[in-house]
């Protein structure tokens, strides 16, 4: 890793991510292996059963699965995949996803996700666990050899 990452700047890196903004989330723990994203559930972000659409779910858990990864591998990371297990629909007022390395190779890191909601008690209940693999760029890949 050529570049050393802390809290404050993995949430600047979150900040650079338009959508992110666009869903309000926040990058509340970082450093160590793990990471935790949080957003607030909104109206608009529910499908027509009143539950937290899918596609936030998975935002969620590529994003915290992504920053774990760069707790120890650094910034240069894609996505190379990831699989999400929807177990119950998601309901309450804020969605957490805990994201931790499970392994860190030279060019892949692989990262688990739990994604909980949290009601207005402060009661989490998880809802959906991924798992993903995130490529390690090479310096010529990464965009404008940044």
């Amino acid at each position: 890793m050529d570049e050393i990452l802390d809290l404050s700047v993995a949430q600047k890196m979150l900040a650079a991510q338009p959508f992110s903004n666009l869903l309000g989330a926040r990058l509340i723990a970082f450093g160590e292996g793990a990471a935790t994203l949080e957003l607030d559930i909104r109206d608009d972000l529910r499908q027509q059963h009143g539950f937290l659409h899918g596609g936030v779910l998975g935002y969620a858990a590529d994003n915290a699965l992504t920053f774990a990864a760069g707790s120890v591998a650094g910034a240069r990371l894609l996505t190379a995949g990831f699989t999400i297990d929807y177990l119950r629909p998601a309901a309450g007022t804020l969605l957490r996803a805990e994201a931790r390395v499970v392994r860190a190779g030279r060019t892949r890191v692989v990262c688990r996700c739990d994604l909980s909601t949290v009601d207005g008690g402060g009661t989490a209940t998880l809802c959906a666990v991924a798992q993903g693999t995130i490529a390690v760029m090479a310096a010529a890949e990464a965009p404008n050899g940044s």
